[in-house]
């Protein structure tokens, strides 16, 4: 009775976040160590979508924004919130035109947006991820977060309550979909692309193991979480996702579209797009830490703004700020783990030549081919496959301008070898059909034969111009020169 007094005794506040994906609000009685959670609204806008196209922030999304923040605000207002604080985090970071940004929405709501780092996100995250659990009886000493948003992922380590590592990750759900999963539902091809990458990304970065307890939170795993209850008849209060309940889903929505999905499993269609994304990696970080489950929380980044205000008063930001950094300093003398680094970026240089002379090689192999063999086309796609997994794993630490000029050149080589190989797979299916299927279609199979062969010499030609006019020593050239020390960070 005690505990539900002090609980509605607490203030009112409201936390937004505004990220790559979602607008989000809690507005919630504030304790330091719990929430009697009122409201919790979510809104799918995709600011990280028009960043990962221009590098900035659209009119159109900038509207949708600051519709919601308005709505947001009434929300706050009709609970009597004391206070309504609004964080940023990934996309705004890198949206050049942030400034105006924040500017309009300040200027159209009368809210001020706190532009965090992946530093405090990664530390208000921690809080509103485990709160519940850490009121657990049997809390685990050694516990992992895992927040994986639309443009980066989170990753933290705590003992006793404390953050001893972390480390922030710029992929998310939002920016793998929109660099590889953009078809609907998404080609093999496309995800054994994205696949690729993730393997090859994050066997490059120096990660820490996960404790066994993995939490993990955002709207992808909750989202999984709810697709994993309905598909698999998983109990309603179940929280933990087995590996194998992870590559179940990713296996069926990989074979629907994405307004199967929202349909079937009462998603909203934006997460259903981008859902298949952040399922992929998460069953690739259980894949790289060697974990059998996970454990899914709704809580994360706002609900650890309001438990910060209500632990640290009106300077919670510059106390979680000196905590991250507290954080981060340990082991100083040896490169942030997950960050790049020199080593990072010696081992992007050393992969990315091997790439690149392998695409080369194939490329020769296909302007010689003068035969009927099909081979070496496929060997051409596999490697410009494998040479643009390894451009995107360290994009973090290459030269913007000439990254972006090698990448064009290696996905043109890519898209014109792959619309000769899917040609091939065709005819290779029709030649099967017409020695076990029925004597009246025959004629008509003979047809389509006689037409895809006429379209796969226009592709072939198209290939064999490109393959003429690619200059590889330039292209080495330009890899070489491509990769610079301290280019970028992680943030």
């Amino acid at each position: 009775m005690q505990g539900q007094e002090e609980e509605q005794s607490a203030p009112v506040r409201a936390a937004i976040d505004i990220g790559s994906n979602t607008v989000h609000i809690v507005v919630a009685h504030c304790m330091p160590d719990n929430l009697e959670i009122l409201a919790d609204e979510v809104d799918m806008t995709r600011i990280g979508e028009s960043v990962n196209a221009t590098g900035e922030i659209s009119q159109q999304k900038q509207d949708e924004t600051i519709a919601v923040l308005c709505t947001y605000k009434a929300l706050a207002e009709q609970y009597h919130a004391v206070q309504v604080l609004v964080v940023a985090t990934e996309a705004i970071r890198k949206a050049k035109n942030k400034d105006e940004f924040l500017a309009a929405v300040e200027r159209e709501t009368g809210l001020h947006v706190q532009l965090i780092s992946g530093d405090v996100e990664a530390a208000l995250t921690f809080y509103g991820a485990t709160y519940e659990l850490y009121r657990e009886a049997q809390a685990p000493s050694k516990v992992g977060v895992m927040d994986l948003g639309g443009g980066s992922t989170e990753l933290i380590i705590a003992r006793d309550r404390h953050m001893t590592w972390r480390t922030s990750i710029p992929i998310g759900s939002g920016w793998l979909h929109d660099h590889y999963l953009s078809a609907n539902p998404p080609t093999r091809d496309d995800l054994a692309d994205a696949q690729q990458f993730l393997r090859t990304y994050l066997k490059r970065l120096n990660l820490k193991r996960m404790p066994s307890t993995l939490v993990s939170t955002g709207g992808t795993a909750n989202s999984l979480l709810l697709l994993a209850r309905k598909a698999f008849q998983l109990p309603e209060q179940e929280c933990q996702l087995t590996y194998d309940d992870v590559l179940r889903a990713e296996g069926l929505m990989s074979a629907l579209t994405a307004e199967e999905v929202a349909h079937r499993y009462d998603l909203p269609l934006g997460r259903a797009r981008i859902l298949l994304a952040g399922t992929l990696i998460i069953a690739a970080m259980m894949e790289q830490f060697h974990l059998k489950s996970i454990r899914v929380s709704p809580h994360g980044i706002r609900e650890g703004v309001l438990l910060a205000r209500a632990r640290y008063g009106e300077g919670w930001l510059q106390q979680v700020e000196e905590i991250s950094k507290q954080t981060n300093n340990q082991g100083k003398s040896k490169p942030q783990e997950g960050e790049p680094s020199e080593a990072f970026e010696h081992s992007g240089k050393r992969i990315l030549k091997d790439r690149v002379e392998k695409f080369l090689d194939e490329c020769d192999k296909v302007l010689h081919n003068e035969g009927e063999d099909i081979e070496p086309v496929h060997k051409l796609r596999v490697a410009s496959r494998r040479l643009r997994a390894a451009l995107d794993a360290y994009q973090s630490c290459c030269e913007p301008k000439l990254f972006k000029k090698v990448y064009r050149r290696v996905k043109e080589g890519a898209d014109k070898a792959g619309a000769v190989r899917d040609t091939d797979v065709m005819l290779q299916g029709l030649h099967a059909q017409l020695e076990k299927g029925p004597e009246d279609e025959v004629a008509g199979v003979h047809w389509l034969i006689d037409h895809l062969k006429l379209y796969r010499e226009q592709q072939q030609q198209a290939l064999d111009d490109f393959l003429q006019s690619l200059d590889g020593n330039a292209l080495k050239q330009d890899v070489e020169a491509s990769i610079t020390k301290g280019a970028a960070a992680n943030g």
